[in-house]
């Protein structure tokens, strides 16, 4: 097996390289979309969420009201850290389940959006990193997510720097340009990874 960690930067087309690489075979396990079973209503997850943060965070539907959890953690140091110690040891415990299941030879991409930031890029057989120009972030934030230039910069400016990234990365994919570039660099990181792999 291969274990593979991707990651990029917020507006980077990771989450689209991710697709990209599922569609040619690869196993991918999404942190994301874990971070969000680990709190589903019923969890224990949210349990500890609300035990920390109040049932304030709990929306009238039974489910964590996200937007009311990230006004109380954005800009708080300690919050944020007391929330990834609820949510981060639970998508692992998950993610490596899922990892255990995957067939022997597969290669398993972990999706993980703060990779870096977390010291998990050490844990991987290889690293890759979506790039993209910090502008080329900011337009694509703007233009695709609604945000304002100042709220794209402050998100970007939470997470590691490019040159973090790229400097923890064995492979890097360039996105800046269109998906059908896109398209074939993911060929040729696939092709790549099924070389390492054996």
């Amino acid at each position: 097996m291969l274990r593979v960690g991707l990651t990029g930067g917020i507006g980077s087309g990771k989450s689209t390289v991710s697709v990209l690489l599922a569609e040619r075979g690869a196993v991918v396990i999404d942190a994301d979309q874990l971070a969000r079973e680990v709190v589903a209503p019923g969890t224990p997850g949210l349990a500890a969420i609300v035990e920390t943060f109040g049932s304030e965070v709990v929306a009238t539907d039974g489910a964590l009201d996200r937007q009311a959890l990230g006004a109380m953690v954005f800009g708080d140091d300690t919050a944020r850290r007391t929330l990834e110690e609820i949510i981060h040891p639970r998508v692992r415990a998950r993610a490596g389940a899922l990892e255990a299941r995957a067939a022997p030879g597969a290669i398993v991409v972990h999706d993980i959006p703060l990779l870096v930031e977390t010291g998990q890029h050490v844990t991987f057989d290889v690293v890759v990193v979506v790039d993209v120009p910090v502008r080329t972030q900011i337009d694509r934030l703007v233009s695709q997510r609604g945000m304002s230039s100042d709220e794209a910069e402050t998100r970007i400016a939470a997470q590691a720097t490019r040159e973090q990234r790229t400097g923890a990365a064995d492979l890097v994919v360039d996105n800046a340009g269109p998906r059908t570039e896109l398209a074939e660099r993911v060929d040729e990181l696939w092709a790549e990874l099924r070389a390492r792999a054996g």
